[in-house]
């Protein structure tokens, strides 16, 4: 099961009622962070979650409304006696970045990792979570993120009586060890299914629709996407600055056949994002506004 919760939705400045963006997952024992916007701390501490557990914290780009909340945050995860390391991945600069930032923050208990973003495409793991980092199209180097949660397949008893594969075995080989005894090995493969639908999260915010994107949240269980605006006659302006309006984050929602989108980084101008709406499901019905502490579990599903 994969705990989501958007801790802040507001672009560009924060609000009374909306805290600057950051998204945070938990699966496992391990917690995940995209962004870190001013308020982050404030809203995770609303919800209930600690950011002691935070193991990762993926940057989509260096504006402040998605960086500047970072430096008291590990602040708040040395005083809360953190000693594990934290992997920081972002584009290309995010070690010289967050160093300028720790200014502030020069001495903490645990380590900082650094994963820079270059490529198009990159695909890596961490504490369990199978994360493909995809460039947007915004005016600075700017990435999503796909999270997924794979899914082993079912395992076979019959087929493992049928090997001669002992009952001491079994359990391992469910994990995924490969034994040896005697000169015999037994593999996973020999006893288990094909994989099984996992679960995928895809996060996007700050860019202009983009076909790679659309392909990068495929199947997605759930799509979270910037809609910095709403009003139809500033599609003008969203392509201008390199962001995305509602309609276009459910066109894309649509074309990637997520299960569910979450509108979210909206602009400080937008009023009663609600009216709109009607508008949106049109195009793509399991389309919803996106507010600060706005939580969701994901488990696995039977095909």
């Amino acid at each position: 099961m994969l705990d989501v919760c958007l801790l802040g939705t507001a672009g560009m400045m924060p609000l009374p009622n909306r805290y600057l963006t950051s998204c945070m997952t938990r699966f496992n024992g391990s917690d995940l962070l995209i962004d870190c916007g001013e308020g982050t701390q404030v809203a995770m501490k609303k919800k209930g979650w600690s950011p002691k557990p935070i193991d990762t914290l993926l940057i989509t780009h260096f504006h402040a409304d998605h960086i500047s909340g970072l430096p008291g945050l590990l602040l708040t995860m040395g005083n809360a006696e953190k000693t594990s390391p934290l992997l920081i991945v972002g584009p290309k600069g995010v070690e010289r970045i967050v160093n300028a930032l720790r200014v502030v923050a020069p001495e903490l208990p645990f380590d900082l990792e650094f994963k820079e973003l270059s490529a198009q495409d990159e695909y890596f793991e961490a504490h369990g979570y199978h994360i493909h980092a995809f460039k947007a199209r915004h005016n600075v180097p700017c990435y999503g993120y796909s999270i997924e949660i794979p899914r082993a397949g079912k395992f076979d008893a019959e087929a493992a009586k049928a090997a001669g594969i002992p009952l001491k075995y079994w359990n391992l080989l469910q994990k995924g060890n490969t034994i040896e005894e005697d000169g015999v090995v037994y593999t996973p493969e020999m006893v288990m299914g094909p994989a099984r639908r996992g679960i995928k999260m895809t996060y996007c915010t700050d860019s202009r629709p983009t076909e790679h994107i659309v392909e990068a949240a495929k199947g997605s269980d759930l799509f979270i996407c910037e809609g910095m605006y709403a009003e139809k006659e500033k599609l003008a302006k969203a392509k201008q600055y390199r962001h995305m309006t509602f309609y276009e984050a459910a066109d894309m929602a649509a074309r990637a056949e997520v299960q569910e989108m979450w509108l979210t980084h909206f602009s400080p101008s937008l009023v009663g994002p609600e009216r709109y709406m009607r508008d949106v499901k049109k195009i793509f019905p399991e389309a919803h506004l996106g507010k600060d502490g706005k939580t969701v579990e994901l488990d696995f599903q039977e095909d």
